[in-house]
């Protein structure tokens, strides 16, 4: 979201307690659009969506994009979708237990755990140095894709 906010962000980020967010107002070109940090724990992550789609009368379809962190995918990779299940993610689950599936989503690959490591620990903890360097050009790739996404609805 901080890569998004360089990119787009309005503002300062505030603390919106009533969304359960931090949040910040950003444009795409001429496209308003709202960066949210729900500050739930993720696997509750779909009430702060829901208070959001439920202030601003969200249609989930095609105004709501949700970026996450996915260890089913390889490390770096990028997937846009424009609905679909939560797979193994927690936090999808929340949300698509809240609103349904229908509503885009970002993936972005950590690859998978090393064998007998804690899932959350793991999750949690700070990348090496070379998977750093692979995530930093993931994160930077992210405004041209939710840019073309936005505008156009493309699907990268």
């Amino acid at each position: 979201m901080d890569v998004l906010s360089d990119a787009f962000g309005e503002g300062e980020w505030s603390d919106k307690q009533k969304f359960l967010s931090d949040i910040q107002e950003a444009r795409i070109i001429t496209v308003p659009v709202l960066l949210v940090k729900p500050q739930t724990y993720m696997n509750r992550s779909g009430e702060a969506i829901r208070k959001l789609v439920d202030f601003y009368k969200l249609n989930a379809a095609n105004q709501l994009l949700i970026l996450c962190d996915d260890i089913d995918l390889p490390l770096g990779d990028a997937r846009l979708r424009k609905k679909g299940g939560p797979g193994t993610h927690n936090g999808l689950k929340s949300i698509v237990e809240t609103i349904g599936e229908g509503f885009a989503r970002i993936r972005i690959g950590l690859g998978s755990k090393p064998a007998g490591a804690d899932l959350a620990a793991w999750v949690l903890s700070i990348p090496t140095a070379e998977e750093a360097a692979v995530l930093q050009k993931t994160y930077d790739s992210l405004p041209e894709t939710i840019r073309a996404y936005v505008l156009d609805g493309s699907a990268a």
